[in-house]
């Protein structure tokens, strides 16, 4: 994890209990003498990460509609804080404005960009009820309120457009995009990764997840080479464009699309334990 991540150390389940007892009734201590929770249910993770956003985030309240993505906060804080570093590299200084694009109902890249490097924040996603989750979150939070803005994508073929206003300027945009082609492609993978975590294949996923924010026609690869593509209409208001990128035999193919864009781009390693992902950066001069 990036260096400046505080989930670098173990959860100190004692501490975020204090912050939301709901918790403590999913904490358990395991044959190695340590507390933790079961990690394969959906209800654990829920008010694990409602806990740390407590906790560790000022929040006072946080929740997501049943059946959305319920995200893993370590993971999402590493990509918060690789930007940071990315803008310092690329000397983007002073008061920072970012755009999430598909913000989900848990909002969570807008928050915590808010509140670790007191971000100015949009967060734009295509599915109604989803916006509407995330608006809320950012009303049960005052100091959200200031630095967070929620806008509904209202046509589907578009990234940019209609969110971009004509006078807008990002120094970054950030995007977690769907990783799978299908909705059986997304069971299929679930069902592999539960049972090399030793998991019942008929068991859910504890991080649930709506179709528009796990599968896309094309999947990853072709999601992020539309979004390259209308890119280039934003280059002026736009500093540096960046997306993760799941599986890197994804990299040839939108690597191509930048070249023939006449992108600068370059990637950026990151690792959370045994998992391995990259950031794509580019930008348009």
């Amino acid at each position: 994890m990036h260096p400046s991540n505080i989930h670098n150390a173990p959860y100190d389940f004692e501490a975020l209990t204090g912050k939301h007892p709901e918790l403590g009734s999913y904490v358990f201590e395991n044959a190695h003498n340590t507390l933790t929770i079961d990690f394969a249910d959906p209800k654990a993770v829920l008010a694990l990460n409602k806990a740390i956003l407590k906790h560790s985030y000022g929040l006072v309240e946080w929740n997501i509609p049943e059946g959305y993505l319920c995200p893993p906060i370590p993971g999402r804080a590493d990509y918060i804080h690789n930007i940071a570093t990315i803008l310092e590299k690329e000397d983007l200084n002073g008061p920072i404005k970012g755009l999430d694009i598909g913000v989900g109902a848990n909002s969570i890249y807008p928050i915590l960009g808010s509140q670790i490097y007191n971000w100015q924040m949009v967060g734009s996603d295509i599915d109604e009820k989803a916006v509407q989750a995330a608006q809320a979150n950012v009303d049960s939070n005052p100091q959200l309120s200031k630095s967070v803005e929620i806008r509904h994508q209202k046509d589907n073929a578009n990234i940019f457009e209609g969110i971009i206003q004509a006078d807008e300027y990002f120094h970054f945009t950030l995007c977690n995009p769907p990783f799978y082609s299908s909705k059986e492609h997304a069971e299929r993978e679930t069902k592999q990764k539960q049972k090399n975590l030793g998991y019942s294949a008929k068991a859910k996923r504890n991080f649930g997840g709506q179709a528009n924010e796990l599968w896309c026609n094309g999947g990853e690869a072709l999601f992020l080479k539309r979004m390259i593509k209308q890119s280039v209409y934003f280059k002026k208001q736009v500093g540096l464009f960046t997306s993760l990128v799941s599986k890197s035999e994804h990299l040839p193919k939108i690597k191509k699309q930048l070249q023939k864009l006449g992108a600068e781009y370059y990637t950026v390693a990151m690792e959370h334990g045994n998992k391995k992902s990259r950031i794509i950066v580019w930008k348009f001069n």
